[in-house]
């Protein structure tokens, strides 16, 4: 029996291609709805969730570009250290996992206001989750419309 080896340079670059191949391949959007209901309701845990307007999200209507949707978050809040925010997470129904990115806030900190990019695979609801210092958890909805290039989709 003839066993051939296979170079190690050959290896290498076959290996290299397989990987960039394997990183080409777009993830497929897989959470829902639900997934970012789970997320709220483990961060709130017993506690009282509120569809709060004190959460501002500016965000575009239109995201031409789903790679980077600019994002500004501003909580109403006095930021005392008897009322303030503790944490804003931020979620999205439409991508492989629903969170995007958790803040930890303080008193120290002034105001509750942050800005970010993010990609966004589809059109999608944005859900900020903001954790209160006195246990509430205020929730912000707002839906995006990604397009490719400003082409509907």
């Amino acid at each position: 029996m003839i066993v051939k080896t296979l170079p190690r340079r050959a290896f290498l670059k076959a290996s290299g291609l397989g990987l960039c191949a394997i990183a080409t391949v777009p993830f497929e959007a897989g959470a829902t709805p639900q997934d970012v209901q789970a997320e709220i309701d483990k961060v709130a845990g017993t506690q009282k969730q509120v569809d709060s307007e004190r959460i501002v999200l500016s965000l575009p209507e239109i995201a031409e570009n789903g790679g980077t949707v600019p994002l500004t978050v501003a909580i109403d809040s006095p930021m005392s250290d008897a009322d303030h925010v503790k944490a804003v997470h931020i979620l999205a129904e439409g991508n492989p996992q629903p969170d995007v990115a958790s803040y930890i806030l303080g008193p120290q900190n002034g105001k509750a206001e942050l800005s970010l990019r993010m990609r966004l695979m589809q059109t999608q609801k944005v859900v900020v989750a903001a954790e209160m210092s006195n246990g509430e958890v205020w929730v912000g909805r707002k839906q995006v419309k990604v397009t490719l290039g400003g082409c509907g989709g």
